[in-house]
């Protein structure tokens, strides 16, 4: 059998040109800042750009309140704080998410409950959850994930019935739809990013979207150390609104070539793809996440394939570290959480900026892929 030079091992690269930047070009986006700097709000405390901003995501995600902030990552503590969590009360969330959810609960002085993740969806098993409920546990931290959705449904289910509250982290989800609601609006609180690499970007940047007051005004006491502690700038929230009027075209247009590439990708055994619940909703895939088996690659481990596939032009990385081998001290772990520690071990993660290229494009990504795993077998 004749295998292919792989670009890291010296052959071609399948995508020389390497894989598309992100932000793209965007001339309203350009206007936008423009206009900022002509009127000189990009320099105000309170402009108009966030007050809009804020008009904007109410009426997107159908709440009454909106609390902009410096990024989605402090946006969950501030969220915690806002629903009353403090010290001695236990936090549950996956085994397998983002670093910072963990940090934050730590921060307001609680306890992370560990729970395993769905091994379809890589996002917090509603089953294993309801184990994990105790008198202690007082808020969920439930994240969308990779293209995976959270079983929210569920997940609001349980917390209903053991009395704890509920976030909804939306930050890889922007303009997802869940099980018919837009993602961030199941929850207590929903929580979103405009990090530089997010669906919506302004370089930084996050927010809280809500209905209860209460929660509302706890967060914003929280913020205020004699001035607005966590702020987004006006001139972040001027590049936004434009962007999200092109959301949902631009999610429509991940979503098909999603579907292109998982289908050219059909028969290569070394990777499977995480999957929603045919009535779950439709994604919007800031990553597209698989599951990488080394036993059809020669061995090679996942931070290998990683390497090959960026050698060949494609944007891909591995996931998070997950949370699986914290200590006991600082956390309380339900079971072994095997499908999180698996998903730690083996996740590989396609960046979103390819996903709005053409159909020829999706193509020349799975040929590469397909070119790595076939590589690697030498």
């Amino acid at each position: 059998m004749s295998y292919p030079c792989l670009a890291i091992h010296g052959g071609q690269p399948a995508i020389p040109e390497g894989p598309p930047d992100w932000p793209p070009a965007d001339e309203q986006v350009r206007a936008a800042l423009l206009s900022a700097y002509e009127d000189g709000s990009w320099g105000r405390y309170h402009g108009p750009h966030c007050a809009r901003l804020a008009e904007l995501l109410a009426n997107m995600h159908a709440v009454e309140h909106v609390l902009l902030c410096s990024s989605g990552t402090v946006a969950v503590e501030i969220a915690l704080r806002g629903l009353g969590i403090e010290s001695g009360d236990e936090v549950a969330l996956a085994a397998y998410d983002f670093p910072g959810n963990f940090r934050a609960i730590e921060a307001v002085g609680a306890r992370p409950v560990l729970v395993d993740v769905d091994p379809r969806t890589w996002s917090l098993d509603a089953a294993a959850l309801a184990e994990a409920m105790s008198a202690k546990v007082r808020c969920i931290i439930a994240s969308h994930l990779h293209g995976g959705m959270a079983d929210m449904p569920a997940i609001c289910r349980v917390a209903s019935e053991h009395g704890a509250t509920v976030i909804e982290d939306a930050c890889q989800a922007q303009g997802a739809r869940v099980y018919g609601r837009i993602a961030g609006t199941w929850g207590d609180v929903g929580v979103l990013s405009f990090g530089g690499s997010k669906l919506l970007t302004a370089g930084r940047g996050g927010a809280l979207v809500m209905r209860d007051a209460m929660v509302h005004q706890r967060a914003k006491i929280f913020c205020d150390w004699g001035n607005d502690a966590f702020p987004m700038s006006e001139l972040q929230a001027a590049v936004l609104p434009p962007q999200l009027e092109k959301l949902a075209a631009r999610n429509e247009t991940r979503r098909d070539n999603v579907k292109r590439l998982l289908a050219a990708l059909r028969e290569v055994k070394a990777l499977t793809p995480v999957l929603n619940p045919a009535d779950a909703g439709h994604a919007s895939y800031y990553k597209l996440a698989w599951l990488y088996d080394s036993s059809h690659c020669g061995g090679a481990n996942h931070e290998s394939f990683v390497a090959a596939a960026r050698a060949e032009g494609v944007a891909l990385d591995t996931g998070f570290h997950g949370f699986a081998r914290r200590p006991e001290r600082r956390c309380r772990k339900v079971g072994d959480l095997p499908h999180a520690q698996r998903a730690a071990e083996s996740t590989v993660l396609l960046h979103h900026p390819v996903l709005l290229e053409s159909a020829e494009t999706i193509d020349r990504v799975a040929a590469a892929l397909q070119k790595v795993a076939t590589g690697l077998v030498r």
